[in-house]
């Protein structure tokens, strides 16, 4: 059984932390004990937090009990605690009206019986009604009695604010709200613009009100600002669970917008959410505005779409959306039979079936369309009636080394219909193969790809055919050499080679050493494979083919860059560039020139942007998207951002047109990065975001991890501490308890460090003792000294003074570990855990001890020149001393401080407080009166 003082110690620690499950976790542990305790006002105060912690944290519906008790025990004890927490106890009343709302089982009638006593005891003790016409404005809007609406609005309006009005972000939100529901679209915006020019610091602000503006902002015209509220308000919201409903609002504003592929990511990302949804009311909006969007998503032509449900696996777009559709109007009608109305089912059905707004607009930078569409296959060729297979296999060689490759496809796809139902015998259906395999029907798939290599290999050999399974073993090879099979691969590739040797077919010959070339180079034996290469140009020269030469010329290129002869390199690129313009076809200009290009990536920006800008230019090629990345690396480094961001763009929507899902996640990813370079941090951060679903979802956890990381510099660099801290979590939730205890210390730090300065002390206490038990763990005493440091400073100010205490003790238990150091750094933490432990034994009242442990620390923070440290110590010595009952010693050490020496403002003035105690200490009041005055304090 915890003490009372514990109990107090940890509802303290529970109201500092941010509002969500941990919170409600630590709030129901106080009071599981509470009543046990037999501290009265223990218990009714962590009711009262409870009521909080549950209505912020999505779990309104426990909120109904403790705020009952508080009622009632309020009601029946006069003790003189309770006063004390009236006003809490008024205010959440109006979290009771909103949240019986959103349950359709709870009467209406109860609903209203509550706004009666609500305002009954706002008038008894002296406030005023004009949060109680809000709270009936919600209730007639909810059961939709407009008039009675419309009149409440006026007076709520019309009454004068006072203690118990929601703060000065929620109401203009909730009018923001009425004003777009009567279609009042301008008023809303001019309503909103002073507002949102201040400082909110509600726990429900800025993101609600942002959210109540997108309707409002895009009805005026208002776009950019529409797509600035989603990013920054669903960046907000995301990690919230009692905001499913404001989420549903972001989705149906993706879905009318044309960021259908924006909203699916959302959906995906809270649809499980519905499983513990903070109130039906919240489930049955989401529920509708995914709906809408899922169902528009066929006649988008995104027929492939699947959302992951848990427990159920991948689900098609189209099921789910009728399934989420059935629940949000079968909830509706459920709150209707409660309201007696049709308000409602009629709000559902609007939303479901919501029109998309006449222009859409881009809301994620990467939303859009690509502007290049593949080109459509080719038409089947006619093929004469008594062609043989084999004939036409040869002419399909043939188109291929010509690069005909469209001639190919048609005559392939004839061939394919004409010998579907007959055998054309071993050796055509060897050959066929073949060429699939070469067209990358297993491309990624290494057994797909050598076990199909192998059936034709035996096909070559009943044909009768030995130099045709010998290329399928050469191919097989260098598909595991790639796959990282290396000696087994190269032993097939030096097989096919041997095979071939100086034999009379020269184009076999040359494949076969050109396939050795890259088995070797992939090996990183570049020497070897450009003697190789060597050898393959050698048997094309005889052929005397300049087609051939350019394609062998593209091969050797790369190479030659590998082994730093890039003057080479960049000459047999060119030859083949120079050949492909002249002759076509534009496929392979866009190759060289993609080779070009790369041959001057990181070397020279200008040239390289030339060269990849030629390669785009060529259209849709096999190098397309290749060619856009290039130029676009190069155009950020001749700080050509927004023509670079375009580029970047232009290649995800390619591979998203596509179906490259997890490409389109990596190129993202990189967007990202650019973007946080150029601190273009909120479109950073919703790039970002996109990457990082794909990723995570895909294993691709190398990706996944830095992307989160991004994501939580970002949101710290957007002052968001919270939103950093989520993402840190997911990074620190990776690495486990096997993983790298040392990072793992290090991302717990940061966050410890975010909690620290939003002044959530005992948030930040808890973070840093983990990160100092990883410290230890893995040895570093230093490190675990400067955590337990850290500990210490989070404990005092959180009023966890024995937990202070035992950090202490364990800081300097670490420290002597160490054995002292010489070090600078080794000083300065030393002489800072001294400041620390000086400052909690004052809040101790043990003035004595305080003053031991400061008294030396400014002279050893001088000596290694940390001169605002030690003055800061300075300070803190001369209140220990006024508090040891001192003063005559506190004006020698602080006078100088305020007479100009102070490094800082914040020094001067904390010294000039100090200095005003000790002087009226000494009788000296005038002298005191004299120094506030002047130095106002």
């Amino acid at each position: 059984m915890r003490s009372v003082q514990e109990l107090w110690a940890l509802l303290r620690e529970a109201k500092s932390m941010p509002s969500g499950e941990a919170q409600i976790a630590l709030t129901e542990q106080v009071l599981r004990h509470a009543d046990a305790s037999g501290d009265r006002e223990l218990a009714f105060a962590t009711r009262i937090h409870a009521t909080h912690a549950y209505v912020y944290g999505g779990e309104p519906a426990k909120a109904f009990v403790p705020f009952s008790r508080c009622l009632s025990d309020f009601d029946s004890d006069p003790a003189d605690f309770h006063q004390r927490y009236q006003y809490g106890l008024l205010w959440h009343f109006k979290d009771m009206v909103s949240a019986l709302l959103k349950f359709p089982e709870v009467p209406l009638a109860r609903t209203y019986a509550v706004l009666d006593d609500m305002e009954r005891r706002y008038r008894d003790s002296g406030y005023g009604s004009q949060a109680v016409h809000k709270y009936r404005m919600l209730v007639a809007a909810h059961v939709g009695d407009d008039a009675a609406a419309d009149d409440r609005y006026e007076r709520w309006q019309t009454t004068p604010r006072d203690r118990l009005s929601d703060c000065a972000g929620c109401d203009p939100t909730d009018q923001i709200a009425y004003l777009a529901l009567r279609g009042r679209h301008e008023e809303a915006v001019e309503l909103a613009q002073p507002i949102l020019a201040g400082r909110l610091t509600c726990v429900e602000q800025p993101h609600k009100i942002l959210t109540a503006l997108l309707e409002p902002y895009v009805s005026t015209g208002r776009l950019e600002l529409a797509t600035n509220a989603h990013r920054r308000g669903y960046r907000l919201l995301r990690p919230r669970l009692a905001d499913l409903r404001e989420i549903g609002d972001h989705v149906a504003l993706c879905a009318l917008s044309g960021n259908e592929i924006r909203g699916v990511e959302i959906v995906q990302r809270h649809v499980d959410w519905l499983d513990r949804a903070p109130s039906p009311s919240a489930a049955m909006h989401f529920a509708a505005a995914s709906a809408m969007l899922l169902r528009r998503l066929p006649a988008l032509g995104h027929t492939e779409v699947q959302v992951s449900r848990r427990g159920r696996g991948d689900v098609p777009a189209a099921v789910l959306a009728e399934e989420l559709a059935a629940f949000a109007t079968g909830t509706a009608a459920r709150f209707d039979a409660r309201n007696g109305t049709s308000a409602q089912s009629g709000m559902i059905a609007a939303t479901l079936a919501a029109e998309p707004f006449p222009e859409p607009f881009r809301l994620s930078p990467t939303a859009r369309p690509s502007s290049v569409r593949p080109a459509p296959a080719p038409e089947p060729m006619a093929l004469p009636q008594d062609a043989d297979p084999n004939e036409l296999l040869d002419l399909a060689d043939e188109l291929e080394r010509q690069d005909r490759n469209d001639e190919q496809t048609a005559l392939m796809t004839a061939y394919d219909r004409r010998f579907r139902a007959d055998d054309p015998g071993p050796l055509a259906r060897a050959r066929r193969l073949m060429q699939i395999i070469a067209g990358g029907r297993w491309a990624g798939d290494t057994e797909g790809t050598v076990d199909s290599l192998a059936v034709a290999e035996s096909m070559f050999q009943e044909a009768g055919v030995p130099a045709g399974a010998a290329t399928a073993v050469g191919i097989a090879g260098l598909t595991r050499v790639i796959a990282g099979e290396v000696e087994e691969g190269l032993a097939m590739v030096g097989a096919e080679v041997a095979f071939h040797g100086d034999g009379d077919d020269q184009w076999a010959s040359a494949e076969a050493c050109a396939r050795l070339a890259a088995a070797l180079s992939a090996t990183g034996r570049h020497e070897e494979a450009l003697e190789a290469q060597d050898r393959a140009d050698a048997y094309v020269a005889k052929l005397d083919d300049p087609r051939m030469a350019a394609r062998y010329a593209m091969l050797r290129a790369p190479l030659l860059d590998k082994l730093s002869r890039r003057a080479e390199a960049e000459t047999a690129a060119r030859s083949a560039l120079e050949f492909y313009r002249a002759h076509g076809p534009g496929d392979r200009v866009a190759r060289a020139a993609v080779t070009v290009g790369k041959l001057f990536e990181w070397v020279a920006a200008a040239p390289c942007e030339a060269a990849f800008d030629e390669a785009v230019a060529c259209g849709d090629t096999s190098v397309a998207l290749e060619a856009r990345l290039g130029r676009a690396r190069a155009r950020i480094h001749l700080d050509r951002d927004d023509e670079a961001i375009d580029d970047f763009v232009e290649a995800i929507a390619w591979c998203t047109a596509r179906g490259l899902t997890e490409r389109a996640a990596e190129i993202r990813l990189e967007l990202a990065e650019v973007y946080q370079e150029l601190e273009r941090l909120e479109e950073a951060v919703m790039v970002a975001e996109e990457a990082v679903v794909v990723l995570g979802r895909r294993g691709r956890t190398e990706d996944a991890d830095k992307a989160r990381n991004l994501l939580a510099t970002t949101h710290s660099a957007l002052g968001d501490p919270h939103g950093a801290v989520f993402w840190y979590d997911a990074l620190i939730e990776g690495i486990g308890d096997d993983g790298d205890l040392a990072r793992r210390a290090e991302l717990r730090g940061r966050t410890a460090d975010l909690m620290y300065d939003a002044d959530e002390d005992a948030e930040a206490a808890a973070r840093y003792a983990a990160a100092a038990d990883d410290l230890h763990a893995v040895g570093d005493l230093r490190g675990e000294v400067r955590a337990l440091r850290r500990l210490l400073m989070s404990r005092c100010w959180s009023g966890d003074l024995a937990g202070a205490e035992e950090a202490l003790r364990r800081a300097e238990q670490r420290y002597e570990a160490l054995g002292g150091s010489a070090q600078r750094s080794a000083r300065w933490e030393r002489a800072m855990l001294d400041r620390e432990a000086a400052r909690l034994m004052l809040q101790l009242d043990r003035a004595e001890d305080a003053v031991g442990y400061v008294t030396d620390v400014p002279q050893r923070l001088r000596e290694i020149q940390y001169t605002q440290d030690a003055q800061d110590a300075e300070v803190l010595l001369g209140r220990a001393l006024l508090a040891n009952g001192r003063a005559a010693e506190v004006e020698d050490l602080l006078r100088p401080l305020v007479s100009g020496e102070a490094r800082t403002k914040r020094i001067r003035r904390i010294a000039a407080k100090a200095l005003a105690e000790a002087l009226d200490e000494l009788g000296r009041t005038d002298e005191a009166a004299a120094l506030r005055e002047r130095e106002g304090v």
